[in-house]
């Protein structure tokens, strides 16, 4: 795989990122550790988890692989803190946020963070209180690039222009849902993110699995996949995705998969790879087969014709207000 610059940092990323969620609860530590050779022995160099990933787990996992492997210097590692581990403090004030990130770096056993990512924005705190710590924490080189993840498009403005008129750390990348079923960021985030040249490192790229064209109309789930253990699992829920729109986004890209002789969720991450807002594509998988698939998807150039047909048959509904409203006057 080849790299390419992460939008104002001087971070050398490929166009694949290894998600490590389901380290140490749906893959154990051998299949981790699997998942993670097989992994860098293509190409690939970031690392993405969270300290709530498993419960710290996922963290110490890489960290023992980092070590065993020799590789921290071939990789790029993301984290992400801002929600407790059990029931106790949370958020972005610095009181606890200080904790967590020294946290992050023990379990993970390293001396710098690549790419530090807030996993949602704090209310409660004003942003030049936890930028100031991140701040705190470049300065003594134990992160070197801010990223933030989940957050709405006012939220990342308002930390753009705090940094920029505090002198604060910047953000150079934001880590939201997105995928040919879930466009919802194209409404506003996506404006601000082209406007600061801020790329997407795009979480559930396969909807949950249901890109790659495993769950079936009208079929609940059953057996070992996400929603086959728990069909009403999170924003993929099987009764939410059910839908004439899912299906026609299935149906396209069934078309084009055939046309290129690729599976379905190569043609789906390749969609992604190929968007001009998009850095890196976050691949969550349990088993070295599922990963060594879905790398495929770096060998699959859809045409601009099957890019577009893709992009129109998934283009998020517009509602009547404020969106449409603004859309008949110019507005937008």
């Amino acid at each position: 795989m080849q790299t390419s610059s992460l939008g104002t940092s001087d971070l050398q990323v490929t166009p694949l990122t290894l998600g490590t969620m389901t380290f140490g609860k749906e893959a154990d530590e051998a299949t981790s550790h699997a998942l993670l050779d097989a992994y860098v022995s293509v190409g690939g160099n970031l690392i993405d988890t969270a300290d709530v990933y498993s419960k710290g787990l996922s963290e110490e996992i890489i960290g023992r692989w980092l070590k065993s492997s020799g590789k921290r210097d071939d990789v790029l590692i993301a984290t992400k803190a801002r929600f407790a581990l059990a029931s106790g403090p949370r958020g972005l004030h610095p009181d606890y946020l200080r904790g967590a990130i020294e946290d992050n770096l023990r379990r993970l056993d390293i001396d710098t963070i690549d790419l530090f990512q807030p996993h949602a924005f704090d209310p409660n705190v004003p942003v030049a209180e936890w930028l100031g710590l991140i701040k705190e924490f470049v300065d003594q080189g134990k992160i070197r690039y801010l990223g933030v993840s989940n957050f709405l498009s006012y939220q990342l403005q308002h930390t753009l222009d705090v940094a920029k008129y505090e002198g604060l750390p910047t953000v150079v990348s934001l880590q939201p849902q997105y995928n040919l079923l879930d466009r919802h960021i194209d409404y506003e985030v996506m404006d601000v993110c082209k406007n600061h040249n801020i790329p997407l490192l795009p979480w559930s790229p396969l909807g949950g699995g249901w890109l790659s064209g495993k769950y079936q109309r009208d079929s609940v789930p059953t057996g070992a996949t996400r929603l086959g253990e728990d069909p009403s699992r999170g924003v993929e829920a099987y009764d939410k995705r059910n839908t004439e729109r899912t299906f026609a986004i299935l149906d396209v890209v069934k078309d084009i998969a055939a046309d290129h002789g690729a599976s379905m969720a190569q043609v789906s991450l390749a969609w992604l790879i190929q968007h001009p807002q998009v850095g890196s594509v976050i691949l969550g998988a349990r088993t070295t087969e599922q990963l060594a698939d879905n790398l495929g998807a770096a060998q699959v150039e859809l045409s601009t014709e099957q890019w577009e047909r893709l992009e129109d048959v998934s283009r998020p509904h517009t509602p009547d207000y404020p969106y449409g409203f603004v859309d008949t006057m110019g507005g937008r």
